[in-house]
């Protein structure tokens, strides 16, 4: 594993843990050329195939995803726990899906009932996207359904 402040590839796990249902591994490596220490992640994931709006077929991308969820969590009071918790949770979901094709419509529901429940700013940034907002009053719109 390369060290992410020196680049060096002369890493060691020091320290490993199954987390939470045992679908990650959680690991702690230092670099023998500086001492860094940092955080890896492996997770257990079934392959799955994503069929897109526009009908095209993917493999599941697990760092789109995350990138598409911390893109909606910039700048809020979202710790990477948090983050790291609730892609689990919507992995999980993905992953007890009884098929092996899943839309992206799927996917999409189920991070914004996540990101509903940890902030309502990131879920109206990923639903605008998402949804593909045109105007103001679909933000309003949305904006009033989370105030109900």
């Amino acid at each position: 594993m390369k060290c992410s402040k020196c680049d060096s590839m002369r890493t060691r796990v020091i320290d490993s843990r199954v987390t939470e249902k045992g679908y990650t591994i959680r690991r702690r490596r230092v670099c023998e050329s500086c001492s860094f220490r940092f955080t890896t992640y492996e997770y257990v994931f079934a392959k799955k195939i994503i069929i897109k709006k526009n009908g095209v077929r993917q493999e599941y991308d697990r760092i789109k995803l995350e990138n598409s969820i911390r893109i909606s969590c910039t700048k809020r009071p979202i710790s990477e726990k948090v983050i790291q918790e609730s892609m689990m949770k919507i992995e999980e979901m993905v992953n007890n899906f009884n098929n092996v094709e899943i839309s992206s419509r799927q996917i999409g529901e189920f991070v914004m009932n996540e990101l509903k429940n940890i902030d309502k700013v990131a879920f109206i940034r990923f639903a605008s996207v998402y949804r593909e907002f045109e105007d103001l009053g679909e933000f309003k719109s949305q904006i009033d359904d989370l105030s109900n």
